[in-house]
Formats: structure tokens, C-alpha cells, sequence
């Protein structure tokens, strides 16, 4: 009975070790696994360091190592003995997750190849709740381009990019239209499969996809906003036959991993889009049975209602066969890139008019809107698309811009030259800030 506990045991171990190993592997770029290079509190001996061996005392090398200029500091004529790491003082495992948030994102993957401690802890995502309390945000950049299988999340600057772990889904969602957003670290998908309508959603902790949870109502064609660590969701239609447009919305709480019902709009709509404004969740344009809305809503959730905004798009109607409206909000103003112009426009709150800023160096017409990225990134405009100039090639350009009202000419600034390349067609992008 002992040895087939004992068996059960190394076997626990064992499999342990394996998604452990599992999980490092698919953390790391390219399935390149480094060597950590600092000890916390509770770490296993990475590798064993050659010292000296002292007497621990209050001097500048109390800690045992040899000094790099060769001097013995009283150290001399003893032989080399393996460290005892008895002698460095852990760190507290509150200092130690306060230091740990504050490392840039982008580099968390090196985390799950210090020791356990580190993996549970990045998994567990207390290390994004303490970056939420601090302030420290980072932006990545998440898209699904055509002929790709696949989800790349990209830095800021397009210089580095991570493939995500494969979605095993099937063809039919993988060659559908989906409907992609972000709440907190969750990045959710939302199209359809052979058996229906169903959400996905990747967590940024576990780096791993989940099915689910469902919508209260699933759909597509809907708009959806962000906000902070929520996400909106409104309108949209049905996959069956005439299915009816719906007024319906709902909010997604990453926490609960649930969506809660929200007051029905005021108008059907279909092909709307979504932003998140002035603390308020807005609706923009769309289609019902009625023809084109050239109306916008918000929701106030403070006082539980929808709030009407007739001809907001008055000038500037959703045309039929074109994309929803590309809209995003920077700095608490909402713009617009105008997809039969390439022309970008700045909402006008005190006059519920648009303002023209000036063209964008993306062809937005070149597929009447779809197939091009236009979001916040930070205090920064992104904008993703055909380019301009004709002589660019088939690849995508990626510019950004920081949106100066009161300036003749916006300057627009090329991230990506002589860099990732990609496809032609964004199917999907969203822009996780954690």
C-alpha cells in the first residue's frame, strides 16, 4: 500500500512537472526557453554558482561571492564551495509581488521559468490586480489578419509580436465573421460554430483559450466598448433565418466570468459600433428594419437608462455593404475615420456635429471599411490598413497619431517599416491595456 501511494505520488509529480513544462513552453517566444537569472523566496537552485566560502559578516561581500577584481577580501586559499543560499534573505512574498507587477508586461512570460511560486503567482492574475491598483498599464495589440489561423499580440510599437495559443474551434468559426473585445485580461471572440453561436475567451494569466460563458442573448453583428476591466455589449441579430434585430445589451464582468443584462435601447440596431465615453457607454449608427440609423444612444449606468441622440451621423450615413462605423476614443474625444473619404473627424459634444481633422494614410475605401483597424491606443490614434501609396505592396501599414484639435496637419508616424509584416485583411483586432 505504501508503494503504490508512493507511485501515486510521482506520478502527481510527474504530471505536475509536465504542465508545468507545457506551460513554459507555450509563454516563451518562438517555444525558446532562458535560464532565470535571480532567486525569490522559495526558488529552487536554477544552477549552481561557484564562491568562496566566509564567514558571514557586515562587509560588502557577506553574501559569499568572490569579488570581480580578483582581490581574496581575507578569502583566499580556501577551495571553491557550491553557494549556500541560506545566507540570502528572502524577499516577502507582498514585497516581492509589489516588485513583480511593476516589470513591464511584455517581459511576464520569463516569469514561469524562475520556479512555481512565479507561474502560480503570474496565473493566479494577482499580479494584474496589483498593476490595476498601482496605475501601471500596458497596451498590446491583439489581431487575427486573413489566411491566418491564428492570434499575434504585438507590442506598441510593432517590434515585437507573440503568437497566441492555437483556438481549437472549428472551420466553420474559424472561416466566419467574429466579433472580437477586450475586458481586463480577457480578450473574448464571439462568432459561430456548427452548432451555433458561441463566445470564446482567452486569458491573458493562464494564456489559455476557454469556451464561454455564453451571452444572455448570443449574437452578432453587435457593438461592444471597454472599460477598464468591463466590457458593453449591445444590438446586433440572431444567426437564424430572419431573426429579428435586438435592443438588447449586456455587460461582461472578467471577475465573475458572467455577463448581467442591461435596459433595452432605444432602437434596434445591427452593424453598430461601440465606444466608451464620458463614463458612459454609446452606441453609434447601424441598420434595423427601418433602413439606416443615422441616430446614436449612450447608456448612463448610474441612472440605469439609454439616452437618445438624434442625427448623429447625420452627415456621414452608414451606407449600405459598408463596414460599421471605425470610431475610438482618445483622451475623452470621440473620433471618426470616414471610410468613402479616408478623412478623419473629431465629434463636436456642445453641437452634435463632426469636425474635419484632415485625411489618414490608410485606404479605408479600399474594402468600404472593412478589413481596417482604427482604435485608441493609449493617447494615441492606431489606424491599420491598405497604405496611401500605391508602391507599398499588399502589406499592411501601421501608423499612429496623437490628435491635436487645434493643429493645421495631423502627423501621422509610421511604426511598422522594415518590420512584421502583415496581411492585407484584419479580420479581428482589440487592444488589451492590463
Amino acid at each position: 500500500m505504501v508503494k503504490g501511494k508512493e507511485r501515486e505520488r510521482e506520478t502527481e509529480d510527474e504530471e505536475e512537472t509536465e504542465r508545468f513544462d507545457e506551460y513554459c513552453y507555450s509563454m516563451s517566444k518562438n517555444g525558446e526557453l532562458y535560464k532565470g537569472c535571480w532567486v525569490s523566496s522559495g526558488s529552487p537552485s536554477l544552477e549552481k554558482m561557484k564562491t568562496c566560502k566566509t564567514t558571514m559578516g557586515s562587509g560588502p561581500n557577506w553574501l559569499g561571492f568572490s569579488s570581480c577584481d580578483g582581490s581574496d577580501d581575507g578569502t583566499s586559499g580556501t577551495e571553491p564551495q557550491d553557494a549556500d543560499y541560506s545566507y540570502i534573505p528572502s524577499l516577502d512574498y507582498e514585497l516581492e509581488s509589489q516588485i513583480l507587477a511593476r516589470i513591464p508586461r511584455s517581459e511576464y512570460w520569463k516569469l514561469c521559468l524562475v520556479n512555481r511560486r512565479c507561474l502560480t503567482l503570474l496565473k493566479s492574475g494577482e499580479l494584474f490586480k496589483i498593476r490595476r491598483e498601482l496605475g501601471v498599464r500596458e497596451s498590446s495589440v491583439l489581431m487575427a489578419p486573413i489566411g491566418e489561423n491564428s492570434w499575434w499580440a504585438y507590442d506598441t510599437e510593432f517590434k515585437t509580436r507573440r503568437k497566441l495559443p492555437n483556438l481549437q474551434t472549428d472551420f466553420c468559426f474559424v472561416s466566419g465573421d467574429k466579433e472580437s473585445f477586450c475586458a481586463g485580461t480577457h480578450l473574448l471572440v464571439s462568432g459561430r460554430e456548427v452548432d451555433g453561436l458561441v463566445t470564446w475567451r482567452y486569458e491573458l494569466a493562464m494564456n489559455r483559450w476557454y469556451k464561454g460563458p455564453s451571452m444572455i442573448t448570443p449574437r452578432c453583428l453587435f457593438a461592444s466598448a471597454t472599460c477598464g476591466t468591463f466590457a458593453f455589449i449591445a444590438g446586433g441579430v440572431g444567426i437564424e433565418p430572419n431573426s429579428e434585430v435586438y435592443d438588447t445589451a449586456e455587460k461582461y464582468n472578467p471577475e465573475t466570468k458572467s455577463w448581467e443584462p442591461l435596459q433595452r435601447m432605444k432602437r434596434k440596431r445591427k452593424l453598430c459600433s461601440g465606444c466608451y465615453m464620458d463614463n458612459k457607454f454609446y452606441v453609434i449608427g447601424g441598420r434595423n428594419a427601418d433602413g439606416e440609423l443615422t441616430c446614436g444612444e449612450f447608456f448612463d449606468e448610474g441612472m440605469n437608462r439609454w439616452n437618445l441622440i438624434p442625427d448623429m451621423l447625420k452627415d456621414d450615413p452608414v451606407l449600405s455593404s459598408h463596414s460599421p462605423p471605425l470610431v475610438a476614443v482618445v483622451n475623452n474625444e470621440l473620433y471618426s475615420l470616414e471610410t468613402s473619404s479616408n478623412q478623419l473627424k473629431v465629434y463636436v459634444k456642445s453641437s452634435n456635429t463632426w469636425k474635419q481633422l484632415g485625411p489618414v494614410p490608410v485606404r479605408a475605401d479600399f474594402n468600404k471599411g472593412w478589413g481596417v483597424a482604427f482604435k485608441s491606443l493609449g493617447n494615441e490614434l492606431l489606424v491599420i490598413g491598405a497604405p496611401s501609396d500605391s508602391g507599398a505592396g499588399n502589406c499592411m501599414a501601421i501608423y499612429t497619431c496623437c490628435p491635436d484639435l487645434d493643429a493645421n496637419e495631423l502627423q501621422w508616424r509610421l511604426v511598422n517599416r522594415n518590420r512584421n509584416q502583415i496581411g492585407h485583411f484584419i479580420l479581428n483586432c482589440s487592444v488589451m491595456v492590463a
